[in-house]
């Protein structure tokens, strides 16, 4: 819950005024020994923190997933192994995972998304990382339309969405290979453009750097780049161009 909410509780009556102090008069982070919880990220910066699973150990997770919860009234994950879900459901037997994306969360149930981010792939081996994206800026408010399979090898696949592209306050790609698809969509729109190349390829992609050199010397000047595979980074940008957009 953001300083907003809770002073919009307030006026409401929802919220009284010594529970919004104890919000407002909380420590800037909690000290867990083996993790320094940023419980006050959300208040600096509009975006609460996500924990990054990956290599996280058993002994420290779940409790890492019920503190923050119970601190933020949700929780999202990125990266997280089938494994750690089962974990992790046996404390928070609500949490959602999508193997898929490989997202771990529990959301409020009465969330509003607002907006239009559009994300794309230019294949069907760009999705994991491409729900990544769309999953992120979902949790964090946004409305995400997700076009799929659009890569230039068909692109009479992606022109014929081409109201939906220039629609959008922001469109994600996602693309291995050489990923031209950037390049193409930012010619079309006058919106911004976050390119995600991913490792998907053969040998001489070298694992998504093909890609990525290709999106970072892109002709369209509305193409910016994270770095290779990285949907959560996508997803968290494109969210903040959306709200801005919102406004």
């Amino acid at each position: 819950m953001d300083s907003r909410s809770v002073l919009e509780q307030v006026r409401s009556g929802k919220l009284s005024v010594a529970e919004a102090e104890r919000y407002f008069n909380r420590k800037a982070y909690e000290n867990l020994n083996y993790a320094r919880l940023d419980t006050s990220r959300e208040q600096r910066t509009g975006f609460a923190e996500v924990v990054y699973c990956s290599g996280k150990p058993d002994a420290y997770l779940a409790d890492i997933y019920k503190r923050l919860l119970a601190e933020q009234g949700e929780v999202f994950g990125t990266r997280a192994t089938p494994e750690q879900y089962e974990l992790v459901r046996r404390q928070l037997p609500d949490i959602v995972y999508d193997p898929v994306a490989r997202t771990l969360k529990q959301e409020r149930p009465d969330k509003v998304r607002s907006g239009c981010v559009v994300v794309c792939t230019a294949g069907t081996a760009d999705i994991p990382v491409a729900e990544e994206a769309a999953q992120t800026a979902e949790f964090f408010g946004a409305h995400v339309e997700r076009l799929y399979d659009v890569g230039v090898s068909g692109i009479h696949r992606l022109l014929d969405k081409v109201d939906l592209l220039q629609q959008a306050n922001c469109v994600v790609t996602a693309a291995g290979m050489e990923g031209a698809l950037a390049s193409v969509i930012g010619g079309l729109v006058r919106n911004p453009v976050i390119a995600v190349p991913t490792s998907v390829g053969y040998g001489a992609s070298f694992h998504g750097l093909s890609a990525l050199l290709t999106m970072i010397n892109s002709c369209a000047n509305c193409v910016s780049v994270v770095n290779i595979d990285n949907g959560y980074g996508a997803g968290i940008i494109a969210t903040q161009i959306n709200r801005l957009a919102c406004k």
